[in-house]
């Protein structure tokens, strides 16, 4: 084999991705930079050259969780002769990327979430054991730039990233020491990467942000003006041909303004579903927490909320346990939750996180109190998901169908509301949204019937 036929043997990438949705989004991007090196992904780490671990801060097993891999990887390393690159990426190795390399000298590289598009580089580096293996600089905007605007995708439904950072400093919240202050993409960059997807069949984009709708972006060039609201882009990306459905997340109540709700009533595209974490109910709590808004705010947005768009879902987030919380705080969480009714919820045990100032805080919860509060507000939210997934039963939805089921003839997609929908139907309604008529549900999904056109006309 000549030099250049091994010049083209692609190498394996292997990519694990703990956390949220911007990780993932992130992932799929150091695909994208990596690619034009040669790697293509594999299976599983055992098969690949480059091994990256993405990683997640929010709470103290994610990050345990991810040395315990680690440790798994150093053998496999040492199996392949040295010849696998572990690379630590994400939220982790920003807040703790000398002491990862101390931890598992195996890591040949550590880079932040605001770095990723600079692994080409590194790699080189790491190739001829010269420079740095840390890249931990903030520089979101470095990052935008940097990275393709075009991308590949696999599937109808596909993230996109719009805003990054956040500048709130809640008093348990690490991401604003690792992912930097809010920085909101330009509205052209975010258009040419929307309009890229809608060309290779993407139906729904998810806007991406750590305080999404706190977004301000760039006017287009041929505006020019004042920035743009996270409304004005979702208003702008509906009218992209193909483009059937957005959604948002993760937003934060303080930047809720009437013009995104409004948006919600007159752009149809938008689904009827809302993600707004809240995280207590209690007003004495959410001050501690430096939420910035009372529980009496948050009910006045839901109620502005479904005047404009009746029967939307709603999501939320929260924390039991935080410092200082009593029994009375601990009641006001569960009250907000039964008037709200949630579809869909994510539930905690405050995780104490080292340089956050609630990890100093008095009155620190004990462990069996923080179990006993998360098993009976689980127990609630489970309740309000099981009832709203069988309140769709008789109705007639339309389901984006993203892949085939388990079942022979089965496919699966996702309604309006987030549910995951299982029926049976023709592979080619993959990567097309189809009339189903919902027949069964449980806790985390529901069932159906494909309507046909000619029944649907009937």
């Amino acid at each position: 084999m000549n030099s250049t036929d091994t010049a083209k043997t692609p190498k394996g990438l292997f990519i694990r991705t703990y956390g949220c949705q911007m990780n993932v989004y992130d992932s799929e991007r150091m695909r994208d930079v990596l690619r034009p090196l040669g790697y293509a992904p594999v299976d599983g780490p055992e098969h690949a050259d480059l091994v990256v671990v993405n990683t997640c801060h929010i709470r103290e097993k994610a990050t345990e969780k991810v040395y315990s891999e680690l440790g798994q990887l150093k053998k496999m390393k040492e199996a392949s002769g040295g010849r696998m690159t572990i690379a630590v990426a994400g939220c982790v190795a920003q807040a703790e990327g000398e002491e990862l390399i101390r931890r598992q000298p195996a890591v040949d590289l550590v880079l932040g979430p605001q770095a990723y598009h600079k692994l080409p580089e590194m790699i080189a580096r790491a190739s001829r054991a010269v420079g740095d293996r840390l890249e931990t600089e903030f520089d979101t905007q470095e990052k935008f730039d940097a990275l393709p605007k075009a991308r590949d995708v696999d599937g109808p439904a596909a993230f996109l990233s719009v805003q990054e950072g956040c500048d709130k400093f809640c008093t348990f919240c690490v991401v604003p020491y690792t992912r930097g202050a809010e920085l909101s993409r330009s509205v052209d960059d975010i258009i040419v990467e929307a309009r890229s997807l809608a060309a290779q069949g993407v139906r729904e984009i998810s806007l991406l942000g750590q305080n999404v709708n706190a977004f301000h972006g760039a006017a287009p060039a041929i505006e020019g003006g004042p920035d743009w609201t996270l409304g004005q882009l979702c208003r702008h990306i509906a009218k992209i041909g193909g483009i059937d459905r957005i959604r948002y997340t993760t937003s934060h109540p303080r930047d809720m303004d009437d013009d995104l709700i409004a948006a919600h009533g007159d752009t149809p595209a938008m689904m009827p579903f809302l993600h707004l974490p809240v995280q207590s109910g209690s007003d004495r709590i959410l001050k501690a927490m430096n939420r910035g808004h009372t529980a009496a705010e948050f009910h006045e947005i839901i109620a502005k909320v479904r005047t404009v768009r009746p029967g939307i879902a709603l999501a939320s987030d929260f924390i039991v346990g935080f410092p200082g919380e009593t029994d009375e705080d601990f009641e006001a969480t569960m009250e907000l939750v039964r008037k709200t009714g949630f579809a869909i919820a994510y539930s905690f045990k405050y995780s104490q996180r080292p340089g956050t100032p609630a990890a100093e805080m008095f009155g620190q919860v004990p462990e069996d109190v923080k179990d006993a509060r998360l098993q009976a507000l689980q127990a609630l939210l489970r309740d309000q998901q099981t009832a709203f997934n069988a309140e769709q039963i008789g109705q007639t939805l339309d389901i984006l169908v993203t892949g085939r089921g388990r079942m022979p003839g089965q496919v699966h997609g996702r309604s309006p509301y987030m549910q995951a929908v299982h029926f049976d139907g023709p592979a080619d309604l993959i990567g097309q949204v189809a009339s189903v008529r919902i027949s069964g549900s449980s806790l985390n999904s529901l069932t159906g019937e494909f309507i046909t056109a000619r029944e649907a006309a009937a």
